[in-house]
């Protein structure tokens, strides 16, 4: 797929010369479903060879060839006269492909074995695509009633504890931390919040560019267990949730597009009246409320299972589900905000969607509780949602808002937690104006402490400083939400969490405890996941109040302008960007290495066992990272044996390598290819294999790294220098017991913890390497390898935390500056 992908780029930027006229990926149905639908979009048939369709299994019938799901799977439809042109690309990246069928005037969609042979399909378009006749269905409601929620003998402790273990509440850093979320050079926010990286944030940003802060913002929503009580609501729901969570990024309402995944057990009594209802509420109601529109979605409507035991059948069945996707274009990403709180005296303030209503079907402390709670949550009125949205965005525009949270699963109290967890501070809780209003909407309420503590209507929590609160509250009061603003917490230093209510505490706890119940899930799913002792080390530093987190350490003046790459000039230096199969990362490594100056070079390996080009003709060459081959041979091993096993290549390389002029650097796969191909390298003999990581997990993380004294031109002049960098990598591990000599090898960089001493303490050293080595170099400081990405972060706006300037180049520009300075 990575193949296909590049095949597909390289198309594209062809642009009024792209050879792809049509696309359509391959899924549900297969050959049968895409092949058909390209070509009915352009209102034409088509004649289809089954023999030409690429096959790795044999004997497959023609139902199977045609109709089998395989992924990883592009039909496209290509001009004739760029058959050539397109063959050209494919083989430049090694990327199979099938001239399967021919387009044709005669709305007839043909499939024959060899031109002549069999035809399994011989009919009208028409029949296959044509307009279908309306279902009809008789359907029933059904209505449940549950029993009354009640805090009855509920001990306010246990059910707090248990809010923050349950699977839906707790730390997703197990499945966080194994993706890689730096790919592409392009994302300005991830999951990961601050300074201790807690996996917090409300939605994801990317750039559109390397150079500009435009941007796209997407954030999920789902309420699945209000679908139970009522189904409308849980649509609702998931549509409020998707949008409060968009709203930490600069993004106006009304270029917000939906994608809705739909999800029910169609035929069940009530199911198909509960997805009616529902479709029709968010299709027809909430959506044209908002102003928003849903162009696009998909459905599963078989949701159940049944299974026999002991001769009886059983059978699950899931009530009706909609995940919402949420995405808007972004002007500028720089405003964004998170739950980290900022220092100084401040004031978290909730916005109460609910108006105090507090409605607990459905919520967490409910089911912890052993119930399912009475009447659900709902979006009840959207324009108070647009009212937020205007609110917020203006008050953003102003400076006002220092971080931002929404209220969802576990309620105010996980809303609270995780800002405390994300900046290491307490937080003193009050609930006194919550359970005024909450008295007021429901006066015959119970405990409307608990229920304002843990009620998951919609909301959201802003830090304001104290001198900027008056000026919020009118902001708000004056769209309409005069009463529902509440003051619920003021930040302090304290590791301690304390709520209250007319000044009686009702549950103190130290934030330790807390965050080490939250990270519970993570810790026991990557004991049984991963290695088991990895798991242990990285719980056990979940809240540690002596951890002083990521931090910047310059020993230089970091490059201060926006990224901008040089022009071409004849006497900048030509660089070969240099990538195999499955390589990632070339495009933010193309670009940061041009804006230090550098002419460079887009330089596959087929370029160079073609002869299309040479090395001789570079003065460097940079070897990117990405999955090399799959990773299946080793990541970068089985691209250095591509070299070491080619006559032809491996004299270029030894050739390149022994000229005085040249330089190279090895970046992830490709620092494991250099370290491999070190036998050939002068001065590289010590250097050690890269091997899989000990925590036997691909790691994707924002570690700390200190350049060290040492020859590479790349890191002149920032030695003792401690930053934040993208790594990203499943084999890592500086392997010394099968090659190199960790006595005499050149040190370039190494992983430090969070106070700056070397590490081999797993996360703050994610591979385990000895001494935390995570770069070598050559005596001549020429030839360079670094395991984490550089040039993934070489812009403080694609950190998920700095201290630095967000508009500006990153510490990590200097390495290439380095590299054109020694180049001149």
């Amino acid at each position: 797929q990575r193949r296909a992908h590049e095949v597909i780029t390289q198309c594209a930027a062809l642009g009024t010369a792209n050879p792809i006229l049509s696309i359509h990926d391959v899924g549900a149905g297969g050959l049968s479903n895409a092949f058909p639908e390209l070509v009915h979009g352009a209102e034409r048939g088509a004649r289809f060879d089954l023999s030409a369709v690429p096959l790795e299994e044999s004997g497959l019938a023609p139902k199977e060839i045609w109709c089998n799901e395989s992924q990883e799977r592009y039909v496209l439809a290509v001009r004739p006269e760029s058959l050539p042109l397109f063959e050209q690309i494919c083989h430049r990246e090694r990327c199979p492909f099938a001239v399967v069928g021919r387009a044709t005037a005669e709305p007839q969609l043909i499939l024959e074995q060899g031109s002549g042979g069999a035809r399994p399909i011989d009919m009208p378009m028409e029949v296959l695509l044509g307009k279908p006749p309306r279902m009809r269905r008789e359907v029933t409601r059904v209505t449940w009633t549950p029993e009354p929620f009640t805090t009855e003998g509920i001990l306010l402790r246990d059910a707090a504890l248990a809010v923050l273990r349950h699977p839906t509440v707790a730390s997703k850093r197990f499945l966080i931390t194994i993706g890689d979320r730096t790919v592409g050079g392009m994302s300005s926010r991830d999951p990961m919040v601050g300074p201790w990286q807690v996996p917090v944030a409300d939605c994801a940003i990317t750039l559109a560019d390397y150079s500009g802060f435009r941007g796209e913002a997407m954030s999920m929503g789902e309420r699945t267990p209000l679908a139970s009580v009522n189904a409308p609501a849980s649509g609702r729901m998931a549509v409020g949730e998707a949008l409060t969570n968009l709203l930490a990024a600069p993004v106006d309402l009304d270029r917000v597009k939906l994608s809705c995944n739909w999800m029910a057990a169609c035929g069940e009594p009530g199911e198909d009246a509960a997805l009616y209802d529902t479709v029709r509420a968010i299709g027809l109601e909430l959506c044209p409320a908002l102003g928003i529109s849903v162009p696009v979605g998909k459905d599963s409507l078989s949701m159940r299972t049944r299974w026999t035991s002991d001769g009886t059948t059983r059978q699950i069945t899931a009530p009706v589900s909609l995940i919402v996707s949420a995405f808007a274009t972004v002007a500028d990403v720089r405003p964004a905000l998170t739950p980290l709180l900022a220092p100084g005296p401040s004031v978290l303030l909730l916005v109460d969607l609910g108006f105090g209503r507090n409605r607990m079907g459905g919520s967490l402390f409910a089911q912890v509780t052993g119930q399912f709670g009475g009447e659900t949550p709902d979006l009840d009125d959207p324009v108070r949602l647009k009212s937020l949205y205007a609110a917020v965005n203006s008050l953003r525009a102003e400076g006002r808002l220092l971080a931002y949270h929404d209220r969802s699963d576990g309620g105010l109290w996980s809303c609270l937690c995780e800002m405390a967890f994300a900046s290491h501070r307490g937080l003193a809780v009050t609930l006194d104006s919550l359970v005024r209003a909450s008295e007021k909407a429901s006066p015959g309420g119970q405990d409307h402490a608990l229920r304002a503590l843990f009620s998951e209507e919609l909301g959201v929590v802003l830090q304001v400083a104290e001198a900027d609160v008056a000026r919020v509250q009118s902001v708000l009061d004056a769209v309409g939400f005069s009463g529902q603003v509440h003051a619920v917490a003021c930040p302090f230093d304290a590791g301690v969490m304390q709520v209250a209510v007319s000044g009686s505490v009702l549950l103190e706890s130290d934030l330790r405890t807390l965050h080490q119940a939250w990270d519970e899930v993570s810790w026991r799913i990557a004991t049984l996941r991963d290695h088991p002792a990895s798991a242990e080390s990285e719980h056990r530093i979940q809240g540690d109040p002596n951890d002083p987190g990521l931090h910047v350490h310059l020993t230089f003046t970091a490059p201060a302008a926006a990224p901008k790459p040089a022009a071409h000039r004849s006497e900048s230096p030509r660089v070969a960007i240099l990538r195999e199969q499955g390589v990632n990362s070339h495009l933010e490594m193309s670009y940061a290495m041009a804006s230090a100056g550098f002419e460079t070079v887009d330089v596959h390996m087929t370029d160079l066992q073609s002869g299309r080009l040479r090395l001789e003709t570079f003065r460097g060459f940079v070897a990117c990272g990405g999955f090399t081959f799959g990773d299946t041979l080793g990541a970068g091993e089985g691209w250095a044996r591509s070299i070491r096993f080619n006559p032809a290549l491996l004299e270029q390389f030894q050739a390149f390598f022994a000229r005085p002029d040249t330089f190279a650097l090895g970046v992830c796969n490709g620092c494991q290819m250099m370290a491999a191909l070190s036998p050939i390298i002068p001065g590289a003999g010590a250097w050690p294999k890269f091997t899989r990581n000990r925590s036997e997990q691909f790691e994707a993380r924002l570690s700390l790294v200190e350049i060290l004294d040492s020859p590479s031109i790349f890191f002149r002049g920032m030695a003792g220098s401690r930053i934040p960098i993208a790594v990203s990598h499943g084999e890592g591990f500086a392997d010394f017991s099968q090659r190199g000599d960790p006595a005499t090898v050149h040190r370039a960089a190494r992983f430090v913890d969070h106070h700056g001493r070397p590490t081999e303490v797993y996360p703050y050293n994610p591979n385990g390497s000895p001494d935390g080595l995570t770069s070598v170099t050559t005596p001549d400081g020429r030839f360079t390898a670094i395991m984490p990405h550089p040039e993934r972060v070489f812009r403080n706006i694609l950190m998920s935390w700095t201290s630095g300037n967000r508009s500006d180049h990153s510490p990590w520009m200097q390495m290439f500056h380095n590299a054109r300075t020694w180049s001149a």
